[in-house]
């Protein structure tokens, strides 16, 4: 890709425009930790919302989902559109318990919840374990995905992009250590819009290459007949598909979104999800937070995306990285307008800093709030703390470098990562909802379910990447797990009445499993039922799933269809706006 003068100036401009930003910011980061980690709890819902997705929508992502729509087709996407219903739970169950707990950090919740050592020691773990490795395994694994791009459309070499790469992750690290979440969630507004209008430009230019959508749909079905393969335009797989098998599909919609923690989707919130909750201004805009992020990222972001993944697939048929399709559309003058290739590069470093920026931020929170001042500097000024977090941030992306040069001989490493997570979301749904889980409960299903986990990979031979084996995996660890971790939670004395009565008066869940705990604790409950949230959890994906399918209707089916879809979807948001209404939220 030949970049002009003015394409250059449009990238200077985007960066001096985040760099504005952070600097605007600086001031009020430095005031404490609040406003560093928290933004002082005081931002709407709409600008935390818009900043979940934007920290979900990285560099990788369109190249991904083109990948699995040109091997599977559309219906490709269940991998991740399986864990909308754990959003919908963490919109109308968990993010108004997250917000009355008050703790900057969702790893700060367990000397919340339980008592004594064995919570300090949870905490101190997670915090360093979540923190540090984990966090820096995904920085590495969005930078060698940036580096391919930079690679690709500026046609660098190896080293080149590495540069290229190592100036935009000083740059990212600059803004945040300056000006904290404050810079993060401004910068994520301004680059998602920058972001998403550029990958709706590039699918509206991709379907016109073809010859619009009708011809898209035609020459898509002709590849697929030519190939003998099933149609890439279903919205599901078909009967026992050799990718997704009966087994394997099973596991996705109805074990895998509750039972395995994943960044960004874990069971009942967490991560940056639950911090952008903690920094909403009340409960209201912390739900509102997370259902927009929720509708954004399930229903509105797919099809651009997929437009252009299928045009990709007529418009390169013989390409054999099917993932590098995406960015071939947007660098062929046939195809994209050299005019905007200027945006397109600034789009993409906006998806890349996003991410990043996120993480950066995410990351020192725990290391700074759970560990330094928890556990070694328990009473220092608030302007020390600031400090610390902002070298922290610098420490963070230093790491990130590292395991970057060094992912491929780490690969393995964190796909067991990914699969070393299944079987803990059963105790961390229930911790809120059933007073005797205690803090052995959460050890004891984290240790059984890596342990498990790694024995079916490591010693059985199981391969995760299969995905009969995947499936397998996950049955077997999250039915051990669940017996070890209830059988511990029996064998072990419950936490002391006054921790559970203090958890219960700040946070007062719904549900008979605190009856015990509500007596003593001598609060009143919290307005609405537990069952009246389930109920909007499910209303929710049925607003999801069809404005989903809608949307897909109109543009590859039926308009008719598509449009009653539509009315489903609107039915649904006015019953949720109803029971939110009754509840007085």
């Amino acid at each position: 890709m030949t970049l002009t003068p003015v394409d250059w100036l449009v990238i200077a401009a985007y960066f001096a425009l985040n760099l504005a930003i952070g600097v605007y910011y600086a001031r009020r980061a430095r005031g404490s930790t609040a406003e560093f980690f928290l933004s002082g709890r005081n931002v709407p819902w709409w600008l935390a919302g818009t900043s979940m997705v934007a920290t979900t929508f990285a560099a990788d992502t369109p190249l991904v989902v083109t990948g699995m729509v040109a091997r599977n087709g559309i219906a490709g996407n269940w991998l991740w559109w399986n864990m909308a219903a754990s959003g919908m739970l963490t919109v109308f169950v968990y993010a108004r318990l997250w917000r009355r707990a008050g703790v900057m950090t969702d790893v700060e919740f367990a000397e919340l919840r339980y008592s004594g050592k064995p919570a300090a020691f949870l905490r101190g773990f997670r915090a360093l374990y979540l923190g540090i490795p984990i966090n820096c395994i995904i920085i590495g694994w969005v930078n060698l995905a940036m580096m391919k791009i930079l690679q690709v459309t500026l046609g660098l070499d190896a080293t080149g992009a590495l540069w290229a790469l190592l100036a935009m992750l000083i740059f990212t690290a600059f803004y945040t250590s300056l000006a904290g979440l404050w810079g993060v969630l401004v910068t994520d507004l301004v680059q998602f819009a920058l972001k998403m209008g550029m990958v709706v430009a590039l699918a509206f230019f991709s379907v016109r290459a073809v010859g619009g959508l009708a011809a898209l749909k035609i020459k898509v079905a002709a590849l697929d007949a030519a190939a003998g393969a099933g149609s890439r335009l279903s919205f599901f797989p078909s009967a026992d598909s050799a990718w997704m098998p009966a087994i394997t599909l099973f596991v996705y919609l109805g074990v895998n979104w509750w039972a395995s923690w994943y960044p960004g989707a874990e069971p009942g919130g967490g991560g940056y999800v639950a911090q952008r909750i903690f920094s909403a201004k009340d409960e209201r805009h912390g739900l509102f937070a997370t259902l927009w992020f929720n509708i954004a990222h399930y229903a509105v972001r797919p099809w651009p995306w997929i437009l252009t993944a299928l045009a990709s697939i007529v418009l390169y048929p013989t390409l054999v990285d099917k993932e590098s399709g995406y960015v071939r559309t947007l660098m062929d003058p046939q195809v994209f307008p050299p005019a905007l290739r200027g945006i397109m590069l600034a789009a993409f470093a906006a998806a890349y800093m996003s991410t990043i920026g996120t993480q950066l931020n995410w990351g020192a929170s725990y290391v700074v709030n759970d560990c330094y001042r928890r556990f070694l500097r328990r009473r220092a000024r608030e302007s020390e703390y600031v400090v610390v977090s902002q070298l922290v941030t610098i420490g963070l992306m230093v790491v990130s470098i590292y395991v970057t040069l060094h992912l491929a001989s780490i690969e393995q490493a964190w796909k067991l990562l990914i699969v070393t997570g299944a079987g803990t979301g059963t105790v961390l749904l229930l911790r809120w909802f059933w007073w005797r889980i205690n803090a052995w409960s959460e050890v004891s299903a984290m240790a059984v379910a890596a342990a498990v986990s790694l024995f079916l990979q490591l010693v059985l031979k199981w391969d995760g990447d299969q995905p009969r084996d995947f499936a397998h995996i996950m049955i077997v660890t999250v039915s051990v797990t669940t017996v070890a971790w209830l059988a511990v939670t029996w064998l072990t004395a419950p936490e002391p009445p006054a921790t559970l009565q203090a958890f219960y008066a700040r946070v007062r869940p719904h549900g008979p499993g605190w009856a015990p705990i509500a007596i003593g604790a001598g609060v009143t409950p919290a307005p609405g039922s537990l069952g009246r949230e389930l109920l909007n959890a499910l209303l929710g994906c049925v607003l999801i799933c069809a404005a989903l399918f809608g949307v897909g209707e109109i543009l590859l089916r039926s308009v008719a269809v598509g449009l009653g879809l539509l009315a489903v979807s609107a039915a649904a948001a006015v019953a949720i706006a109803r029971n939110l209404d009754h509840q007085k939220i």
